[in-house]
């Protein structure tokens, strides 16, 4: 299914597994991303204010911390045993969220799921670029990160709907499930000989002082997209009076968009430089998130706006992937670890900063925070790509 939308000579070990990766993929996003949407609904059934669900998502979100250590390990490690076990810490904390009882409870169940899905990308993008050379990684991540958009158009829209007629609980349950099956097929059909660090892939390695630029970025992308994806649930619950239902149709629509940039991304992205799509990507929700903060008092505007500016986020995050894995030299996971914990202490920080903006301002506080860190997002780029030259 995957598999067709990359070359036919990558790498044999590449076609052969490429479907059951993305397919597992795609439910470790659909885990990842169930709770931002429903953070409403999981606060009533916690018996917990937003705020305090924010917090806690927030602290689950600081497993990202671990991103630059799990990185240097992957680096010297089984790609094949990382992924196994992220995916299966996935499982054991989908499970454990579902079942929670109290706030502290489903944080920690967050914090577990997030530090495997740190495990689990790390291991599976890291395989990918011993596999296949940078000047054409960029298609074949682009149709991986196609996942991010399935998982939430497909995972967390059919979790959606189990949440619509029974409750978030088994919303959730259902996530687990997949995952074990997902994790079981990508463990059985994976060799474990091409899944070995090559020959001087052991770890190692210092960050130029200019990725740094990169990393800051990721820290803004993410903290963007993250001040709009836990918010517009309960803002369109409060503002226009959406139920369940409403708001898994503005996921699905969400899920077309970012399957669009993805797609979009896989084709052009080598064409155009990472750089320069990334850039591209940023200024697209920077303009959306400018039009949410002046015109949020209607759906007809703040619903689209919503969706185009997850497009331009996918279509930025997926072009930043294999440009951080390839800023350390012989070390893929160091350089994307550091980012990748970037990203995740971006939506850590704006998990609770963004609901706490809702509170106190209304849907302007988080839209004008996504705005502010979009145009950062967009500079800090420009700068790298000025000084590779």
């Amino acid at each position: 299914m995957f598999v067709r939308f990359i070359d036919d000579d990558v790498a044999a070990p590449v076609r052969a597994n490429f479907d059951a990766l993305v397919w597992a993929r795609l439910v470790t996003n659909a885990c990842y991303r169930f709770a931002p949407p429903f953070v409403a609904v999981i606060a009533r059934g916690l018996d917990v204010s937003l705020a305090e669900l924010g917090i806690a998502l927030m602290v689950g979100e600081f497993a990202g911390l671990l991103s630059p250590v799990i990185g240097r390990r992957i680096d010297a490690m089984n790609r094949l045993a990382a992924m196994a076990t992220g995916m299966s810490m996935i499982f054991v904390a989908t499970l454990s969220a579902a079942v929670s009882t109290h706030v502290v409870w489903f944080g920690a169940s967050v914090f577990v799921l997030n530090a495997g899905k740190v495990v689990s990308d790390t291991g599976l993008i890291v395989w990918i670029n011993d596999q296949v050379p940078y000047e054409r990684r960029g298609r074949v991540i682009g149709v991986v990160e196609t996942s991010w958009a399935l998982g939430l158009f497909i995972g967390v829209a059919a979790m959606g709907l189990v949440t619509a007629l029974l409750s978030w609980r088994f919303g959730m349950a259902l996530g687990a499930l997949a995952m074990a099956v997902s994790g079981a097929v990508v463990l059985a059909r994976l060799p474990h000989r091409e899944a070995h660090a090559p020959p001087g892939h052991r770890g190692g390695g210092r960050l130029p002082a200019r990725g740094w630029l990169v990393v800051a970025a990721m820290f803004f992308i993410m903290g963007a997209s993250q001040c709009i994806a836990i918010t517009f649930g309960p803002w369109f619950e409060e503002d226009f009076g959406f139920g369940g239902g409403a708001i898994v149709a503005v996921v699905v629509a969400i899920g077309v968009a970012e399957l669009l940039a993805s797609s979009t991304s896989a084709r052009y992205m080598d064409v155009w430089g990472k750089e320069r799509s990334i850039v591209r990507g940023a200024m697209l929700m920077a303009a959306t998130a400018g039009l949410m903060a002046t015109a949020g008092g209607s759906a007809w505007s703040a619903v689209p706006a919503v969706v185009v500016f997850m497009l331009g986020f996918e279509f930025a995050i997926v072009s930043v992937l294999p440009l951080a894995a390839n800023m350390v030299p012989g070390a893929s996971g160091a350089g994307l670890g550091l980012a990748v914990g970037a990203g995740t202490s971006g939506r850590a920080v704006f998990s609770a900063v963004g609901t706490l903006l809702l509170d106190r301002a209304g849907s302007s506080g988080p839209t004008i925070a996504a705005l502010v860190l979009a145009v950062g997002a967009g500079v800090l780029v420009r700068l790298y790509a000025r000084g590779s030259r």
